[in-house]
């Protein structure tokens, strides 16, 4: 068995070589070595100098290796690692317990090419030990998003990957998040396979960049657990604006929404609730991580570490712990205070986001309800998994028909005065104006006697398309409509048209959807409805532009019928309640094959349906006026935070190393003997 140690650096012990007497550990002329010998011990080594204890060695037939007392170096480095800095050393260039793999002592040599570059002395880390870490940390916090929706999960992958990013090179840290990413975007956006196989994982790839750079701009040491979370807060923000205008699916606040962080989503969106599971789950991976470095220390080890000033004559303050060749500073702290100040940090992180989510618990939260108002989602229901060109627009407008049928149309049967359609369930070659569905959809607003909400899309020549939002008033009068904002990107649009062309088959996609330029504010006779056309749900400005201008009730138009599994309606079921709880605002969803959802403004889910029945959702849902903190601020602060930790903590990495280089200029050395 090797054991593995870095002399020089506290700690550590020296093996005397023949012929020579070691300089003492602090002295500039001697080199801090990695003792590996393979050589056969003689009984002719130096003696050691008078004032210092002899160095214990362990002597097998063929070898001699230096070893410290007490442990094996193995039982306290880092995983894959064979480097020796420690968990809670303050002596390590990371300072909260980080190990960090690019530093080594100034002037340091390697003894054995096993060990590190013969060049450099860097620490060779096991296989796998960045990667397989980062995928597991990545895959917990995916299985906190729906469909499973295990929401502490993602507080443990949290934990676990601001861990792993301890004494992390530049590199290294861009791989682990790199990898973070692939473990929570195959399975949150695995939906993407099923339309193309190569462009969903180029997808997957991409928005794994994101966290790659978030990890990037993170520091291995001190101040990781300050910047950890506002990174991953700005790549969040990142990724709801690139590429192609942004694709917020499979974000990890969605994981959050049936958890009891959603409610600071009020204070800062989804952005902010973003930060606060990044910062609780480091916070709670940095008590664990002191927890057990303080257990990893025996009440011997510990009387030992304690310091014992020492004057030498004409020298500086010393203390000499463990016997010889360790010579430990006075003024260092004992190393035992790193865990105390580390748990310090985790429960101050801890208490952040338990205060961030009080404050989001008792603030404003839209007001108290003025209007109570009876609403219903439509689900005409059907076949899932088929593209709109497999199914007739006919078809889809029969079956909505059939199922606005069952609505009831007397106050005895809890007649509606709000029915909503999906989204494109009325698809159009030309405009509605004049046209025959126009008429239909009259006849029956005045039959129900009740506003309602229709998508429809119209055919403008042959390559653009208008996806709308249109309201009918009890009488049947079209009312207004609203254009769709957030397009999806190869789904209503290719972008680049005439470059990926030549990459893929986009026939499924022949006519590009034109974008829309309003607020989302419909006015009607029973409320002023804030809209969102389905995959603007994802997107937290689509639903604050419409509550900064009026709307008392929020309206989600939807189609996921072309997605296999019940994947993306569950995540747009999470969109939903964070929306609601961020606006302060019920929301009504409906899909043509589910979900369709009624939401209350605290998250609470009234009513959804099932994938693929033919059903009518009756719910009664409240008007509100007031605002949240995020519906006046938007995420802009919370943006703001996040950039300013990141700074903060490379601003304390710079403190850090000017302190230990202007250390290493003004100790006093001890002299050559």
């Amino acid at each position: 068995m090797r054991l593995l140690r870095r002399s020089g650096a506290p700690g550590a012990r020296s093996v005397p070589t023949t012929g020579a007497s070691p300089a003492p550990p602090n002295h500039p002329s001697a080199p801090a070595t990695v003792s590996l010998s393979a050589a056969p011990s003689s009984p002719e080594t130096a003696p050691a100098p008078a004032n210092r204890a002899t160095t214990p060695t362990i002597t097998t037939p063929t070898t001699t290796t230096a070893v410290a007392a007490g442990t094996s170096e193995f039982d306290r480095s880092d995983p894959g690692m064979s480097g020796t800095a420690r968990l809670g050393d303050p002596g390590s260039p990371t300072g909260h317990g980080g190990h960090d793999l690019a530093s080594k002592p100034e002037g340091a040599t390697t003894g054995s090419p096993t060990i590190g570059s013969p060049t450099t002395g860097s620490p060779v880390r096991r296989r796998g030990s960045v990667t397989i870490p980062s995928v597991v940390a990545g895959l917990l916090m995916a299985l906190s998003l729906p469909p499973w929706g295990w929401w502490p999960l993602a507080l443990v992958g949290a934990g676990l990957f601001w861990w792993r990013l301890g004494g992390l090179p530049a590199r290294a840290r861009f791989v682990a998040g790199w990898a973070l990413g692939i473990g929570v975007f195959v399975p949150g956006l695995w939906w993407a396979l099923s339309f193309n196989v190569y462009g969903g994982a180029v997808l997957m790839a991409v928005e794994a960049l994101t966290t790659a750079l978030a990890a990037l701009l993170t520091p291995s040491g001190r101040g990781r657990l300050l910047a950890l979370p506002g990174a991953m807060l700005l790549a969040e923000a990142l990724r709801d604006t690139w590429p192609f205008g942004g694709l917020p699916m499979g974000s990890v606040a969605l994981g959050q929404a049936a958890g009891p962080l959603a409610v600071a989503s009020r204070l800062g969106g989804p952005l902010l609730l973003v930060g606060a599971v990044w910062l609780a789950g480091a916070g709670v991976g940095a008590l664990v991580m002191a927890t057990m470095a303080a257990m990893r220390r025996s009440p011997l080890e510990r009387r030992r570490m304690q310091p014992s000033p020492v004057h030498e004559a004409g020298g500086p303050q010393h203390s000499t712990a463990r016997g010889a060749g360790r010579q430990v500073p006075a003024h260092r702290p004992d190393r035992l205070r790193s865990p105390v100040r580390l748990a310090a940090a985790g429960a101050a992180a801890a208490a952040v986001v338990v205060a961030v989510t009080l404050a989001g618990a008792l603030g404003p939260d839209g007001g108290p309800t003025t209007t109570m108002l009876r609403v219903a989602a439509v689900q005409g229901g059907g076949r899932r998994g088929v593209s709109q060109a497999e199914v007739a627009a006919s078809t889809v407008f029969a079956a909505q028909l059939a199922a606005t049928a069952a609505v009831p149309t007397s106050p005895s049967g809890r007649k509606p005065s709000l029915v909503v359609w999906p989204e494109d369930v009325v698809a159009l070659p030309g405009p509605l104006a004049g046209s025959p569905a126009e008429q239909i959809l009259r006849a029956t607003a005045q039959r129900l006697q009740a506003t309602m909400v229709v998508g429809v899309t119209e055919d403008v020549g042959a390559t653009r398309f208008r996806n709308e939002a249109v309201t009918v008033s009890p009488s049947g009068a079209i009312l207004g409509h609203y254009e769709k904002v957030h397009r999806v990107p190869f789904g209503e649009y290719v972008p680049y048209r005439s470059f990926f062309a030549h990459l893929a088959n986009l026939s499924a996609v022949p006519r590009d959807a034109i974008p829309g330029h309003g607020d989302g504010v419909l006015h009607t006779p029973v409320a002023t409805l804030g809209t969102m056309i389905s995959f603007e749900v994802f997107f937290s400005d689509r639903g604050r532009d419409p509550v900064r201008h009026g709307a008392d009730l929020l309206v989600v138009p939807t189609n996921t019928s072309s997605y296999v599994t019940g994947q993306v309606p569950s995540q747009e079921v999470a969109a939903d309640r964070l929306q609601a709880i961020a606006e302060g605002r019920y929301l009504v969803q409906a899909a043509p094959t589910g979900y369709s959802d009624v939401v209350t403004p605290n998250g609470a889910v009234l009513a959804r349906s099932l994938l693929g029945r033919r059903s009518v959702l009756l719910a009664g849902v409240g008007l509100r006026h007031g605002m949240t903190v995020f519906a006046r601020t938007g995420s802009l602060p919370a943006e703001l935070a996040a950039a300013g930790c990141v700074v903060t903590a490379w601003v304390m990495v710079a403190a850090g190393r000017r302190r230990r280089r202007r250390g290493r200029r003004t100790r006093p050395q001890a002299p050559s003997r």
